[in-house]
C-alpha cells in the first residue's frame, strides 16, 4: 500500500481549519451591507462599520486595482502617502529594524507604527471616512488574515489590527497603526480607501508603500516573545557570531557573518517560503515557519538553498569550509533559483540562524561534540565487532560525529503540554527524514532533557544525538551478537554556543541533559530507550570492569607528526595482562572512516592498582596520502584482559590544527569610502597549495565574494591587499577564509569601527570595488613569483579536485542532489554524498 504524501495532510498547516456542513446544504454567500453613505445616524457612528463593509464588491479581485482610479468631484482623494519607513525614521528605530538595508517600511507585528496621509482637500471627520488596506499572498481573503481592512478608529481586540487618528491639520493626518501579534509575516501591499458623499475613492497599490511585517520577540502577545529582553541584542540583532567545530579535546571556532540585515537577504528568506509553497495563512505560526526553513535550507525534496556534500570533491562548487557567511549563499539562491553547492552542518546551521533572525525569531547556533547519528531508531549507538574484536564496518551504520551543528530558536509550544516552551531544536542538515521530508524540529529542549521522545517534532532523533549510550556488540561463535560493553558517557559533550555579549564559548549542556551519571540522567536514558527498537539492552548488565582506558593526543598542526598515548588503569589488587589492538584511520567529521592506514598490536602488563601508558607515533608521511576534510582521524582500540576476559573498547577522535589568516586594516573605515585590508597567510605544508581561493564577507561592508590567488609554494608566505567599502557605521567584522584542495579550514577575522560618511541620496550606493588585490609572496629559498595573480570575481570558480579522492562513504544519509526542477543534476552534476538507509554508499 503506497504511503500517502504527508504534504497533503489537512492538519499539516496551523491556522487552517475545516468547516462541517450538513450534507446537501449549499454554501451561503457572505452577506453584504448595502453601501449607502447616509446609513449613519449620527457622528458617533462615524468609522464604526465592520471590515466587511469595506470589502471588495462581488467579482472584484482584491489587489487588482487600476493605476488611475476614478475620481469624481467631492471625493476625498489621497494625494500623498508617507510610510515613514526610512532607516532613520522613528518607526524603524522603535521596531529594531533600522539596520535592514531597505527603504521600505519594516515593522514587527503587535507593535504600533505611524504613517502620514495627505489629501487633495481638507479632512472633515463629519463627512469623511478612511480605511487602510493591507494585502499579502496571491489570493488575499479577510477570513484568512491575508486581506486586512482597518477602518480608522476601529480595533476589535488587542490581537487584531487597528488604526487611530493621532493628529490632523487641514488635509494632512497622522495615523497610528497596530498590527495583530499573530499576523501573517511577509511583504504586504498597502492602499487607502476613502468615502464621502461623492463616493468611494481607492488609491492604487504602489510598490513604494509595500510593508514588511515580521515576528516580534519584544511583544508579549507574540508566540516568539522572549522575556529576557537583554539577550535579544544577541539572538536577533547580532549580525556576526561564532561557530564551534573540531573535537571535544580540540575545540576550534570560526567567525560567521550572518548578515541578516544586508540588502536582499529579507527577500531571499521570504522567497524560501514561497519556493516551498507554504500557505500564507500559516506564515504567522513560528512552529510551521521554522519547520519549513529547516526543510528549505537543504536541497533535498524541494530544491532548497544548499546541496550537502561530504565526499571531499567540491570541484563543481565551493568547499563548505570556505564559506564565511550566509549572505552570498542566500543571495545566489534567490537570484538563480538553483541550489548552491556545497554545504555541511555548520553552513546549514549558519544559514538557518540568518533566516530566522531576519524573520524576527530569536535563534542561536549550537555545536554538540560526540554527536550521535542514530539510523535505526534504537536510541543507542551500536558498534559491532567480530570474534577477534575487529570492527565490522558493514554493520556499523550508526555513527558518532566529532561535532554536529544545529540551531536553537525560541517560541511557545501551544501544540504540546505545558512546560515545553522556550528553546526548540531546529536542524537543517539532511540526515534522516521527518514525515517523509528532510527536516528536523522544532523539538523542545526540555523534552530532550527528560527523554520524552514521543513529543513532536523528531524528539527521538534529537535525544539520541545528545544522550544515547554507546553499545559494543561482539559476534559469537554461533553468529549471534552479545553486548560486551556499554559506554554511558560517550555521547553529547560540551554542547556549545556563543555567549551573550561576548566572543566566549557558553556551555549549554545542562539545558539538554541532566548531569552525566545522575539518577535523573539515567532515568531519561531508560525512558527514551523504552520507545526505541532495543529497549531490552538495560535488563542484563553482566560485564565486569576492573581495567579502564583513556586516550590523549598531542596538539599538532597539519604537516607535523602526531603523538598519541593510551592510558590503562588497573583497579584490582592483582596484576593484569592486556592484549591491545590499535587501528588508526582518517575520518570525516561525520564519523565515517576509511580503512585503517596504521595497525599495531601490543601486550601490556599492568601492576596491581597501577597504570601503564602505551605511546603511538603517527608521522606526516603516514597520514598525508589519506588526509580528508577537517584533518580528523580516529584511533579505535579493542582488547581483552587475559585473567578476567574483560573486553576493552574505545574510540578516540583527534584532529590536526590549521593556521589562521592575519587581517590588518590599512586605513580609516568610513561609510561610502574605499579602504584596504591586508591578508597574510603562510603555507604550513612542505607541498605546494594549488588553486588557492580567498573568500571575504562582512555585514555592512561591500566586499568581493572570492579572490583567486593561484598556487602557493611550500612554507611560502603570501601578503595580499584587498579594497572594500563600508556601507553602514558602527562596529563591523570582516571575515575571510582560504581554501585549496590540499588545505582548508583556514580563517581569519578583522573587527573595525566604521565612522559615518557623507549622506547619500536616495538609492545611492558606494562605488564598486575597482582595484585588484595587490599580492606579494615570500618563500624560503626562492624569489617571489607572480604566478597565479589574483583577480576579483563574482562567481564561485570551478576548481580542480584533489589528486586522490577520499572514500565515498564520507557522506551521512543525504540522499543526493536536487532533482531536475532547476537543479544542478539537470545540468549534469553528479549526485553527491548518497547513501542508503544502512549508511552504505549507493
Amino acid at each position: 500500500m503506497p504511503v500517502p504524501d504527508p504534504r497533503g495532510d489537512t492538519g499539516r498547516w496551523a491556522n487552517a481549519s475545516a468547516r462541517l456542513r450538513t450534507a446537501g446544504q449549499p454554501e451561503q454567500p457572505p452577506r453584504r451591507r448595502k453601501r449607502n453613505w447616509f446609513y449613519r445616524c449620527c457622528r458617533c457612528c462615524s468609522g464604526q462599520a465592520d471590515d466587511a463593509d469595506w470589502g471588495p464588491a462581488p467579482g472584484e479581485v482584491p489587489g487588482a486595482r487600476r493605476t488611475a482610479p476614478v475620481i469624481r468631484e467631492g471625493m476625498l482623494v489621497v494625494s500623498g502617502i508617507d510610510m515613514l519607513g526610512s532607516r532613520s525614521s522613528t518607526n524603524r528605530h522603535a521596531h529594531h529594524t533600522d539596520e535592514y538595508e531597505y527603504d521600505n517600511l519594516i515593522v514587527r507585528r503587535g507593535q504600533p507604527f505611524d504613517i502620514r496621509l495627505q489629501f487633495q482637500q481638507d479632512y472633515d471627520p463629519e463627512e469623511h471616512r478612511v480605511c487602510l488596506e493591507f494585502l499579502i499572498g496571491p489570493s488575499p481573503q479577510t477570513s484568512k488574515g491575508t486581506h486586512v481592512l482597518i477602518p480608522l478608529g476601529t480595533r476589535l481586540s488587542d490581537k487584531s489590527w487597528g488604526a487611530e487618528l493621532v493628529d490632523w491639520e487641514k488635509n494632512t493626518m497622522l495615523l497610528r497603526v497596530t498590527s495583530s501579534p499573530t499576523a501573517v509575516i511577509g511583504k504586504y501591499k498597502f492602499s487607502v480607501k476613502t468615502r464621502s458623499k461623492a463616493g468611494e475613492y481607492q488609491a492604487p497599490f504602489d510598490p513604494r508603500y509595500e510593508t514588511y511585517v515580521i515576528f516580534n520577540p519584544w511583544c508579549s502577545e507574540d508566540p516568539v516573545y522572549m522575556p529576557q529582553t537583554g539577550t535579544l541584542d544577541e539572538y536577533v540583532l547580532n549580525e556576526v557570531g561564532r561557530i564551534y567545530y573540531g573535537t571535544e579535546s580540540q575545540i576550534g571556532e570560526r567567525t560567521w557573518n550572518y548578515g541578516q540585515f544586508d540588502k536582499g537577504v529579507l527577500d531571499a528568506c521570504l522567497y524560501m517560503l514561497d519556493r516551498r509553497g507554504m500557505p500564507h495563512t500559516s506564515r504567522g505560526d513560528p512552529i510551521m515557519v521554522s519547520r519549513v526553513v529547516s526543510a528549505m535550507v537543504n536541497s533535498l525534496d524541494d530544491n532548497g538553498v544548499l546541496v550537502g556534500n561530504w565526499t571531499g570533491d567540491y570541484s563543481r562548487g565551493t568547499n563548505p569550509s570556505a564559506w564565511v557567511g550566509s549572505r552570498d549563499i542566500l543571495l545566489q539562491y534567490h537570484q538563480t533559483g538553483y541550489p548552491v553547492m556545497y554545504g555541511q552542518c555548520w553552513v546549514f546551521a549558519g544559514v538557518v540562524t540568518t533566516v530566522l533572525r531576519c524573520l524576527g525569531i530569536a535563534t542561536r547556533t549550537v555545536t554538540n561534540y560526540n554527536s550521535a547519528h542514530d539510523t535505526d531508531v534504537s536510541l543507542t549507538m551500536d558498534i559491532y565487532f567480530d570474534e577477534n574484536m575487529k570492527p565490522l564496518e558493514n554493520l556499523n551504520a550508526d555513527s558518532v560525529w566529532n561535532f554536529h551543528v544545529w540551531n536553537d530558536c525560541w517560541m511557545t509550544r501551544p501544540d504540546l503540554p505545558s512546560g515545553f516552551d522556550g528553546w526548540q531544536v531546529v536542524d537543517a542538515t539532511p540526515q534522516e527524514s521527518s514525515s517523509g521530508i528532510f527536516c528536523c524540529g522544532p523539538c523542545s529542549v526540555e523534552a530532550i532533557k527528560n527523554g520524552l521522545v514521543y513529543m513532536k517534532y523528531d524528539a527521538s532523533f534529537c535525544f539520541a544525538e545528545v544522550n544515547s549510550d554507546k553499545v559494543y556488540w561482539q559476534r559469537q561463535s554461533d553468529g549471534s551478537f552479545k553486548i560486551v560493553y556499554v559506554e554511558e558517557k560517550a555521547i553529547g559533550h560540551l554542547i556549545s554556543t556563543k555567549a551573550v555579549g561576548s566572543h566566549k564559548r557558553e556551555d549549554v549542556t545542562s539545558l539538554y541533559k541532566h548531569p552525566e551519571g545522575s539518577e535523573e540522567e539515567r532515568k531519561a536514558v531508560e525512558t527514551a530507550a523504552k520507545h526505541g527498537t532495543k529497549a531490552h539492552i538495560y535488563k542484563n548488565k553482566d560485564w565486569r570492569e576492573d581495567i579502564s582506558l583513556s586516550v590523549d593526543a598531542q596538539d599538532a598542526y597539519t604537516g607535523q607528526d602526531i603523538t598519541l598515548r593510551v592510558h590503562l588503569k588497573n583497579k584490582s589488587n592483582m596484576p593484569r595482562e592486556v592484549s591491545l589492538n590499535l587501528f588508526v584511520a582518517v575520518m570525516y567529521y561525520t564519523g565515517v572512516t576509511s580503512s585503517p592506514f596504521k595497525k599495531e598490536q601490543r601486550q601490556v602488563q599492568i601492576p596491581a592498582n597501577g597504570t601503564q601508558t602505551v605511546p603511538m607515533l603517527i608521522t606526516y608521511a603516514e597520514y598525508k596520502p589519506h588526509l580528508v576534510d577537517q584533518g580528523a582521524m580516529k584511533l579505535s582500540i579493542s582488547g581483552k584482559v587475559t585473567e578476567t576476559g574483560q573486553v576493552l573498547a574505545k574510540e578516540h577522535t583527534f584532529r590536526l590544527r590549521t593556521p589562521d589568516l592575519t587581517l590588518t586594516l590599512l586605513g580609516p573605515a568610513i561609510v561610502g569610502q574605499e579602504t584596504q585590508v591586508q591578508i597574510v597567510f603562510k603555507n604550513p605544508l612542505p607541498v605546494m597549495l594549488t588553486s588557492v581561493i580567498f573568500h571575504m564577507e562582512g555585514s555592512g561592508l561591500s566586499t568581493p565574494n572570492t579572490m583567486t590567488v593561484g598556487d602557493i609554494g611550500p612554507h611560502q608566505t603570501v601578503k595580499m591587499r584587498q579594497t572594500f567599502t563600508p556601507l553602514r557605521p558602527g562596529r563591523r567584522q570582516l571575515v575571510a577564509s582560504m581554501d585549496s584542495p590540499q588545505l582548508s579550514q583556514v580563517h581569519g577575522v578583522l573587527t573595525m569601527d566604521v565612522a559615518p560618511g557623507p549622506a547619500r541620496g536616495p538609492g545611492g550606493s558606494p562605488a564598486p570595488n575597482r582595484a585588484s588585490p595587490v599580492l606579494s609572496r615570500d618563500s624560503p629559498g626562492r624569489q617571489p613569483t607572480n604566478r597565479g595573480s589574483p583577480a576579483n570575481t563574482r562567481a564561485s570558480p570551478a576548481r580542480g579536485s584533489p589528486a586522490r579522492q577520499p572514500d565515498p562513504r564520507g557522506s551521512p544519509n543525504a540522499r543526493g542532489s536536487p532533482n531536475a526542477h532547476g537543479s544542478p543534476n539537470a545540468r549534469g552534476s553528479p549526485v553527491v554524498g548518497r547513501r542508503d538507509r544502512t549508511g552504505r554508499p549507493v
